[in-house]
């Protein structure tokens, strides 16, 4: 479980969160959702470790972020930022073997070889492991980067709008990936998102950031209503029911 209690964060004077106090359960798929500068990849930095706590804890399985030992987090947890800086020029082999750095150090073994393999093919890059970073497209750049923090093994995976540049059949198939991995093999995914259709579809637990405070969480069949979209994004989108499913009907 991802425990977080009293978590504020400010940048340049600015809060950017208030107050933040949650729990995000063990195995399945919590989504964040919100509008834009509600906090939510702030907060996901935080529970990574890419930005410094100034206010609050954050423990995973019970460690405490502020004092693990980096390889240790690494162990138990990867994350897909919003903005990556791969080298353009790695291959997509070796940008996906730096999953297993926290594991083999550098060294790989025959069993690192086989988990690169196996994500290579996981996101329909075993034909493009020799190419260059660069030569690739915006969806298959993200795919090598997600087959990455794939590869690393972990049993918390952190993606931050991992839908960029990915389209409507790419987006289906990945979340469907990470809906097999939390429920074939018990991995929590904690999803920030911007289409709450896929949240609804694939999330098993939906947490609303809004203005830097949690503004709802729980089922997200639950969570998301009509009301919800008026006060949180200001708008008058309804909720439906569509094929015994809910979605937001973003129509005219």
């Amino acid at each position: 479980m991802i425990s977080i209690r009293n978590i504020d964060y400010d940048i340049a004077g600015k809060a950017i969160l208030r107050d933040v106090s949650l729990d995000m359960p063990k195995h399945g798929v919590t989504a964040l959702i919100g509008p834009n500068g509600a906090g939510k990849s702030t907060l996901l930095s935080l529970i990574a470790r890419l930005l410094p706590l100034q206010h609050g804890r954050v423990t995973v399985d019970g460690h405490d972020i502020a004092t693990c030992d980096t390889a240790a987090l690494a162990r138990i947890l990867a994350i897909l930022p919003q903005i990556q800086d791969a080298a353009p020029r790695l291959s997509v082999s070796d940008l996906v073997a730096f999953g297993r750095y926290p594991h083999s150090r550098g060294r790989l073994t025959d069993q690192d070889g086989a988990i690169i393999d196996a994500a290579l093919a996981a996101f329909q890059l075993t034909d493009l492991r020799n190419r260059a970073l660069d030569t690739l497209s915006g969806g298959q750049r993200q795919n090598a980067l997600l087959a990455m923090i794939f590869a690393q093994g972990t049993d918390y995976l952190l993606l931050d709008e991992p839908l960029n540049n990915l389209d409507i059949a790419a987006s289906r198939r990945l979340m469907a990936q990470l809906r097999g991995l939390a429920d074939e093999q018990g991995r929590t995914v904690v999803i920030v998102l911007h289409d709450i259709n896929y949240a609804l579809a694939y999330a098993d637990h939906l947490v609303v950031l809004a203005e830097g405070r949690v503004a709802a969480m729980g089922n997200p069949e639950e969570v998301v209503t009509d009301d919800l979209i008026n006060r949180i994004y200001g708008t008058d989108a309804a909720v439906i029911n569509h094929n015994n499913r809910r979605i937001v009907d973003v129509g005219p």
